[in-house]
Order: C-alpha cells, then structure tokens, then sequence
C-alpha cells in the first residue's frame, strides 16, 4: 500500500497520501499499538525486560527506565515523520528542477536540457526512494513486532 501510494505521486497532478504525516501516523500508530499489546499480552517479563538493560546500576534505574520509556512511544512518530519527510523532499526536489527547467527554456536551451536531463535523473532516483520508503517502513514496523514477540 505505502509503496503503491508512494508511486502514485510521481505522476503528473496526482496527490501523494504519504506526504502528510496525519496519514503516516494513522498507519503508524496501530502499527506499533499492535506490536506493542501483543509483546505485553503474551511475553510480559520480555517486554518489561526492554525497559531495563541486564546488568544496570542501581541510581541509573529510575532513569533509564524513563528513558527507554520515551524511547518506546516516539517509535510511531519517528517512523511516521521518517516517511513523511524522505517523500515530502524528493517530490519538491522534483517540482523545483521541473519548474527551473521551465524557466530556462527561454533563457539558454543547453542549461535548460542539462537540467532537464537531471530532472530524468532525479525522477528514476524518486522511483527508487518511493519503494526503498516502503520497505523501510515496514521494515520497522516488522522489527518492532520481532522486539515485542
């Protein structure tokens, strides 16, 4: 699905769903809540055992324990803005090169082609970022049920 959608922006006047993180989090956020409920209801000493390194000094407990905490429930935000961000800047990339080619058109053809020949460039890297994106999302979502499972 994310690399469907991540594909469906490249084409010329569509709408990429993934550039907005309300969407990545509302994929995001069940993801994770998934993964997480799972680990506590059948594995509970091991998903608390995430919480406290082995072998942790006894001042440094209460405050790793926050830490890991922390660390746990910003999982969702940093895979949604991870998403959010990585297509959000590839797709502008592209509309700025395609907008400067344009605009040089009418000044020089050689500059305009060379930058066009590098919109070309850009739009098979995009390609490559859009399904990458994907796998990495899931990626994530797949290492987060094996730490909880």
């Amino acid at each position: 699905f994310i690399g469907s959608t991540n594909m469906l922006g490249l084409l010329p006047h569509s709408f990429t769903p993934t550039t907005q993180l309300s969407m990545n989090l509302g994929m995001a956020i069940p993801l994770w809540a998934g993964t997480v409920i799972t680990g506590f209801r059948y594995k509970t000493k091991a998903s608390l055992a995430h919480f406290l390194p082995q072998g942790t000094p006894l001042p440094l407990i209460p405050m790793l324990v926050v830490i890991e905490t922390i660390s746990l429930f910003i999982q969702p935000m940093a895979l949604a803005v991870r998403l959010t961000a990585n297509i959000t800047a590839g797709h502008l990339l592209i509309h700025l090169i395609g907008g400067a080619t344009l605009a040089l058109i009418n000044i020089s053809a050689t500059t305009a082609f060379i930058t066009f020949i590098i919109l070309i460039l850009l739009t098979i890297l995009e390609f490559a970022v859009a399904l990458i994106q994907a796998y990495v999302f899931t990626l994530l979502v797949s290492l987060y049920l094996h730490d909880n499972t």
